[in-house]
């Protein structure tokens, strides 16, 4: 970079403003506060699913009246393991169109697809495209943490589980 010139992380700031009409990146105080409030209420309606489907999701393999012990550990973990792991992926995916379905209500995604696109991506903290679908950074953003949250406690009850059906703790 020649002596004098502005540093390329200084020129996208400036166009990042530029684009949005000169307006500060940070916006009004009240804007912020209407995105923090959405971004706390999605994290909390994605969190209650979360936990009413794992609840729901540990009656299902609890009631299961099969014997486990008679049973050979391949057998064992396609009995229980797969439909978890099917059931924790199906949570998810839930999760993700509760997500999407806001950018799509905003209208801040022009179509299905590209608001299920950008929710995978921040759900799963893969990242999110620049310039991509959504005014709504912060709401991104914390998805990003809800989902880093979801998928941790998703872990945390397969691996107790499995811990179970490899010990026939059943």
């Amino acid at each position: 970079m020649a002596a004098g010139q502005p540093s390329p992380l200084r020129q996208a700031g400036k166009s990042r403003i530029l684009r949005m009409g000169g307006a500060r990146p940070w916006g009004k105080p009240m804007d912020l506060m209407i995105e923090l409030l959405l971004a706390m209420l999605m994290i909390v309606i994605v969190t209650i699913m979360h936990g009413t489907g794992i609840s729901l999701m540990d009656q299902l393999f609890r009631t299961d009246s099969r014997e486990f012990s008679n049973l050979g550990l391949m057998q064992r973990e396609f009995a229980v393991m797969v439909p978890m792991a099917l059931c924790l992926l199906a949570l998810h995916t839930m999760e993700i169109f509760v997500f999407a379905s806001f950018y799509l209500l905003t209208g801040d995604a022009h179509n299905i697809r590209d608001a299920i696109y950008h929710s995978a991506l921040a759900y799963t903290t893969m990242g999110v495209v620049e310039g991509g679908v959504t005014k709504w950074e912060l709401v991104s953003t914390f998805e990003g943490l809800a989902g880093f949250l979801m998928i941790g406690w998703s872990s945390a009850v397969f691996v107790t589980e499995m811990d179970r059906v490899l010990r026939r703790k059943r």
